[in-house]
């Protein structure tokens, strides 16, 4: 006898596939009903024997296509109808929008097999996608999730696309941004934003390869925004991109073709090659090759490099044309958001980058690109952005009330948080840009659009002067001001899903203290929105002042084989603990006049900081009985202090937490801003 369940599936599982997965699901189960988008998610009306259904939910949860998060599903009973096929309907936009959207996903197999293929019809076309790979977050206006709410609505489908959209056994079924040279985006080459046209199509790609290969630097129209580009081996191009951005000394991302391509440039562990080979396909950070085929320029006086691989067709038609490495820097002057619109990149570029290559296919938002390294056996975040925003974060204790944080003023990102859920926003950027201010007011308002949260309270900074907390100020709803060191250890405790009382080794540039000083290195215990300060590293003037806090190496440079250290003096202050950081000082100096070299020098430096940590936190957990400890800060994205520490207060029997899903740097104040602000404005305070 036939039973009819109506199942609602919550999570990201718009844009993944998920319906037609679903309609190929069913009737492999020989049921019968539809399956549908709604404003929450999916709606699935299944009919059949109750054997069968039950059948196909264990299927869907142990193994849904592998954008999809299934977050929770809910089944319902109803009276059969006895309809006798099982079809994708057209989606219902009742009801309050919490549906949630996909990243973007780098271009699958399926899909490169067709952009290289001489006979396949999306041969070399720049912007092939199916329904497990390409654009999602960027194109998206509006949800549910289909075309007509995307920036693809302006482009047609022609009849084969068409075709290839309905059938149901198509790797395109319900594809949102299926596309074909007969129907797609087109590729553009210009000189200047004064020029027209040059070339389009292969002609523009053509143009494009053509000039970075005679060294030019080439603004190239990305996913989420503008890249800068060059030939990465061509030291007098590298130098003229880091000139004309005024990017000094930082490293430079370089995109490479493949795995192979990555292994030539740098050492790659599995959990690395892992990361570049994710559909997120963010920067790694790895060990450079001291052979590898790169412009010294692209990454001076470091061991490290960031290299991605390509996560569109049309950078892998570069990448592949080009026949090497291309440095993929963002498209903006230094510490200013990514350009993405295109006549404001036209003009923001231009003197920078010799030519432009771009397309007609809108970005809706900017997003730049992520960058992640390994430490500890997993991942850990320097900017949290394209591939992973706007997926949100699933914590284990609920917000009491609607909640939006806005960051701090430095790399910032902000966080709506509602429920069980944390959208921590992709990268902004550094707020004493008035672009950023734009850039973070325009994507708070598509989160609140595309979620639907309306925030009760406003957390922010401690911070008078920051440029969060001044428009913090301007938005008419309650605002709780968060110390910034407690951000971060709230944050760092929220995405484990702590509850209780947690030691935390805040350890960052700077931050305005409760006392009215610039706090720096502080230990805090921390439960929610409660804060008590227990130690922290006594003041000192910071060389250059502010420059310290953007150029760490006025304070300490890494190397890391020696096991010389100098002991910590810990002084008793009150009801806390007080480092002075006078003998470690005195340490570097003495060592470097007896003529220890510099590397020395900095790993006995490195080794003085963590065996200043572990005797702090020993002693703090014996007088409060907290044996959990979260080191946080962006201090501690510095993976030599970070793997020492940890592994040595794990050798002391304590439970050590490490950022995994938000940077440790101020790019992960924003969680932390909203738990506190949310716990505090639910408490009454």
């Amino acid at each position: 006898m036939a039973e009819r369940r109506i199942v609602a599936i919550r999570g990201v599982v718009q844009g993944v596939g998920l319906r037609p997965f679903i309609r190929g699901l069913a009737v492999s189960f020989n049921l019968r009903g539809q399956v549908r988008n709604d404003a929450a998610g999916v709606i699935v009306d299944l009919e059949g024997p109750g054997g069968s259904i039950r059948g196909f939910l264990a299927h869907l949860l142990s193994a849904p296509p592998p954008l999809a998060v299934i977050d929770s599903i809910s089944v319902e009973t109803a009276a059969p109808t006895e309809c006798s096929t099982f079809t994708v309907a057209a989606s219902d936009r009742s009801g309050p929008t919490t549906a949630l959207v996909s990243p973007d996903a780098g271009i699958c197999a399926a899909c490169l097999a067709e952009l290289v293929t001489p006979s396949n019809r999306r041969h070399r076309h720049p912007f092939i996608s199916c329904t497990q790979c390409g654009p999602r977050f960027t194109i998206v206006r509006e949800v549910p999730f289909d075309r007509s709410r995307t920036t693809m609505a302006e482009f047609p489908m022609c009849g084969t696309c068409r075709q290839e959209y309905e059938s149901p056994g198509d790797r395109r079924f319900h594809a949102q941004p299926i596309a074909c040279p007969d129907c797609g985006p087109t590729l553009a080459f210009r000189w200047t934003r004064s020029d027209g046209d040059a070339g389009k199509g292969e002609v523009a790609l053509a143009l494009a390869v053509a000039s970075l290969g005679n060294g030019k630097i080439v603004a190239i129209k990305g996913l989420g925004g503008y890249h800068l580009g060059c030939d990465a081996r061509n030291e007098a191009a590298v130098g003229r991109l880091r000139n004309r951005k005024h990017r000094e000394s930082r490293p430079l991302a370089v995109m490479v073709r493949d795995l192979a391509a990555a292994r030539d440039l740098a050492t790659i562990s599995e959990g690395e090659a892992g990361l570049l080979t994710s559909t997120a396909r963010p920067i790694v950070l790895v060990s450079r090759r001291a052979d590898g085929q790169l412009a010294e320029s692209v990454a001076p006086n470091v061991s490290t490099i960031g290299l991605m691989l390509p996560y569109t067709p049309l950078h892998h038609l570069l990448v592949t044309d080009c026949g090497g490495p291309l440095v993929m820097t963002s498209g903006n002057r230094s510490d200013e958001p990514i350009r993405y619109q295109d006549a404001d990149a036209l003009a923001g570029l231009e003197g920078i980058a010799d030519c432009f290559l771009t397309h007609d296919r809108a970005i809706a938002t900017r997003v730049d690109d992520s960058v992640v390294r390994e430490a500890r056996g997993g991942p850990t975040f320097i900017r949290r952005s394209r591939g992973y925003a706007p997926r949100p974060l699933r914590l284990a204790a609920a917000f009491p009330v609607p909640v939006l944080a806005l960051g701090g003023h430095l790399k910032n990102t902000f966080c709506l948080g509602r429920g069980h859920q944390a959208f921590v926003s992709q990268h902004v950027g550094d707020l004493e840009h008035p672009a950023a201010l734009v850039a973070l007011r325009d994507s708070i308002g598509h989160y609140q659009r595309l979620f639907a949260i309306a925030p009760t309270v406003v957390g922010h900074d401690l911070h008078p002067d920051y440029a969060s907390t001044r428009l913090a100020e301007t938005m008419g709803l309650p605002t709780v001001a968060v110390q910034h060191h407690h951000a971060h250890v709230a944050g760092c405790a929220a995405e484990h899903g702590v509850s209780g009382p947690v030691i935390g080794v805040a350890f960052d540039g700077s931050g305005a203290g409760t006392d009215g000083a610039v706090w720096g290195g502080e230990f805090l215990l921390v439960d929610g929105s409660r804060c008590t300060r227990l130690g922290h590293l006594g003041y000192v003037p910071m060389p250059g002042g502010e420059r310290a806090v953007r150029e760490p190496w006025r304070v300490a440079a890494a190397d890391r084989t020696t096991a010389r250290s100098y002991p910590p003096e810990l002084l008793e202050e009150g009801n806390q603990l007080v480092a002075s950081p006078g003998v470690i000082v005195r340490g570097v100096v003495d060592d470097l006049k007896r003529g220890r070299s510099v590397a020395e020098v900095a790993g006995a430096f490195h080794n003085a900081i963590k065996d200043l940590v572990v005797e702090v936190v020993e002693r703090l957990a014996g007088r409060t009985g907290t044996r959990r400890v979260a080191l946080t800060g962006g201090v501690f994205q510095n993976v030599l202090l970070l793997e020492r520490t940890a592994e040595a207060l794990s050798t002391s029997g304590l439970e050590v937490l490490i950022h995994r899903r938000v940077p440790s740097n101020d790019g992960g104040l924003s969680l932390g801003q909203a738990v506190v602000a949310a716990d505090s404005f639910g408490l009454g305070g």
